[in-house]
C-alpha cells in the first residue's frame, strides 16, 4: 500500500530546517554533565550554568550518518522476530499503566503482579503482537525495582521481544544483566529488548535522561526515543510546530547518543498528545494526535531511521464504543504511516490504565489494518472472467472451488470478539455485548497459553537477581508468580 504521507516534501524540509535551527537557537536544556562534556569535545558551544547546549546542524548530522538505518529484536529462542526499518509495523501493548480495568466490577484499580501475568499471558498468545511490554507497575512491589521486576515477569511467562525501560542507570545495569541471562542483551547482535528513553518538552534533557541514553549506547542495547511534546502546552499548538519540537529533541538525543557509541542502534520514536483545552487533557485517541505521530514518523523515515508511536490507545474509560472509535483509527493512521513499532494497544484513561480485554479487542483491530495494508492482489489466471465461463449467470459461487481455494487469502477471519452472527444467533446467545465477548476471549486465550520454560538454572539466577534486588529495597518477600 502506498504509505500516509501528511507533510509536503516543502513542508517536511521546513520542519526539519526548523528543527536543525531550535538545535542551536535557542539550544538544548542537557543536565548531564557527562552528556555536555560529549557535545562540547564533538563542537557544540555548551553553557555549563545554564546547562544548555548549542549543537550546531552539522554535528546533528553527523549522528545521523552514523545511526543505523534498520536492526532487529529477537525471540527467546534466538530468532529475529521485529524488524526496525523501512515500512515493516508492528505492534506491542501499551506501557507502563499504574491501573487496570476489572473486568468484573469494571473500576480501575492499582495493578499487582496477577494482572500483569494475565496480560503477558494473553499478549503472548495473540498473534497480532510482535513483541510484549512491560505493560503494568505492580503496586505491590517498591517503586526502586519497579521496572526491573516487570522485566522479570516478562521474561519468565514471554518468549516474545520486549519493549521496556528504566527508572535508574543502576536498574538499567540490572535489567541488562538480566537479559543476558538469557542471551538477550545484545552481546551476541541479538538483542531481545529496546528501552524507551523520555527527554522533558520542551528540549529538555535530564541527567537521567541524557545519561540513560549514553549508558544504552555503550551498552549496544537498543534505545527508543520518547518524545512527548503536548500541542498547546509544553509545544507549540500547531500540529507542524509540535512536529517541529519532536524532531529537535530526538536529533538532540540521537546526537548524545551516538556520541557515545557511532553506530548503536536507536529509534525515532514518540508519545505526544494534542492538549484539550477544555478539560486539561492528553487525549490519545484524538486524531489531531494520530496525526503527529503520522507526520513526525514521515520526518523520520526522511532520515532513513527507524520509527515508533504510542496510537491505538484510547481516552475511553471503559470498553466502549469511544474505545472501539479511537484504538481503531489511530491503529489505522499508525500502520497506513508505515511505523515500524505501534505502542499503545489495551489502553485507556490517557495511557494512565490498562484491560486485557481490550488487548483482545484491539487485537481484531490491528489484524484488520494488516489486511488493508496487505491490499488487493491478482488471484488465479484471470479475476473474473474465467469464473464468469464456468458458472455464466447461475450465480454459484458460494459452491465454486474457486471460492473453497481463495476465501482464507482474501478474508481476514475474526475470533468470536467480532459479532458477525444474526441477530437470532446473537439472542440465543444471550445478547452478549462487546466485554462479555472480550471476556470470553480472554478465558479461552489464557486457556490456550502454553509456558515457555526457562532453563532451570537461568529461572534460578533470575528468580536471585530480583530477590537481592527487592530485599534491598525493603521487600522481604517476592510476589506470588504462580509460575506453571
Amino acid at each position: 500500500m502506498p504509505p500516509l504521507e501528511l507533510l509536503t516534501p516543502t513542508l517536511l524540509n521546513r520542519i526539519l530546517s526548523e528543527a536543525f535551527t531550535l538545535l542551536e537557537t535557542p539550544g538544548v536544556k542537557v543536565q548531564s554533565v557527562e552528556a555536555m562534556s560529549l557535545l562540547a569535545e564533538a563542537g557544540a558551544r555548551v553553557d555549563p550554568v545554564g546547562q544548555v547546549a548549542h549543537i550546531p546542524e552539522s554535528l546533528a548530522r553527523g549522528a545521523l550518518q552514523t545511526a543505523p538505518r534498520e536492526f532487529d529484536l529477537y525471540d527467546g529462542a534466538g530468532q529475529p522476530r521485529v524488524h526496525y526499518g523501512g515500512d515493516a509495523v508492528h505492534f506491542d501493548p501499551g506501557s507502563a499503566a499504574i491501573h487496570i480495568l476489572d473486568p468484573e466490577t469494571g473500576e480501575h484499580r492499582n495493578a499487582i503482579t496477577a494482572d500483569l501475568v494475565r496480560l503477558v499471558k494473553v499478549a503472548e498468545v495473540l498473534p497480532q503482537y510482535d513483541a510484549q511490554s512491560t505493560a503494568l507497575v505492580c503496586s505491590e512491589v517498591p517503586a526502586a525495582i519497579a521496572d526491573l521486576y516487570r522485566l522479570y515477569l516478562v521474561l519468565l511467562y514471554s518468549g516474545k521481544p520486549i519493549v521496556t525501560g528504566a527508572f535508574a542507570i543502576e536498574t538499567l545495569k540490572m535489567m541488562r544483566e538480566m537479559l543476558s541471562v538469557v542471551g538477550g542483551d545484545g552481546a551476541l547482535g541479538k538483542p531481545r529488548a529496546v528501552f524507551d528513553v523520555c527527554p522533558s518538552p520542551p528540549l529538555n534533557w535530564s541527567a537521567f535522561a541524557a545519561e540513560n541514553l549514553i549508558a544504552l549506547a555503550r551498552a549496544g542495547l537498543p534505545a527508543e526515543i520518547v518524545s512527548m511534546p503536548l500541542a498547546g502546552a509544553t509545544a507549540p499548538v500547531t500540529l507542524a510546530g509540535s512536529v517541529v519540537q519532536h524532531a529537535a529533541e530526538c536529533l538532540s538525543g540521537i546526537t548524545i547518543h551516538q556520541l557515545a557509541r557511532p553506530g548503536a542502534p536507536i529509534v525515532w520514536g514518540g508519545a505526544p498528545a494534542i492538549f484539550d483545552m477544555r478539560h486539561g487533557t492528553t487525549p490519545f485517541g484524538a486524531v489531531e494526535t494520530a496525526m503527529i505521530d503520522a507526520a513526525y514518523a514521515q520526518v523520520g523515515k526522511s532520515l532513513s531511521l527507524p520509527t515508533h508511536a504510542y496510537l491505538c490507545a484510547s481516552d475511553a474509560k471503559t470498553l466502549d464504543a469511544q474505545a472501539g472509535l479511537e484504538s481503531g483509527v489511530t491503529a489505522l493512521v499508525g500502520a497506513l504511516a508505515g511505523i515500524n513499532m505501534i505502542s499503545g494497544a489495551g489502553m485507556l484513561d490517557f495511557l494512565a490504565c490498562q484491560s486485557v480485554e481490550k488487548l483482545a479487542v484491539d487485537a481484531e483491530a490491528i489484524a484488520m489494518a494488516r489486511r488493508l495494508l496487505a491490499g488487493i492482489e491478482r488471484r488465479g489466471e484471470s479475476l473474473a472472467t474465467q469464473l464468469f465461463a464456468e458458472l455464466g449467470h447461475r450465480g454459484d459461487f458460494l459452491g465454486a472451488r474457486h471460492t473453497r481455494r481463495w476465501f482464507k487469502a482474501e478474508q481476514y477471519l475474526p475470533s468470536a470478539v467480532i459479532d458477525r452472527a444474526s441477530v437470532r444467533a446473537w439472542t440465543e446467545a444471550g445478547k452478549p455485548d462487546a466485554l462479555a465477548r472480550a471476556k470470553a476471549r480472554v478465558a479461552e486465550l489464557l486457556a490456550q497459553y502454553q509456558l515457555r520454560p526457562l532453563q532451570p538454572e537461568e529461572h534460578k539466577e533470575l528468580r536471585e537477581m530480583v530477590e537481592r534486588a527487592a530485599q534491598k529495597a525493603g521487600l522481604s518477600t517476592l510476589p506470588s508468580t504462580e509460575l506453571r
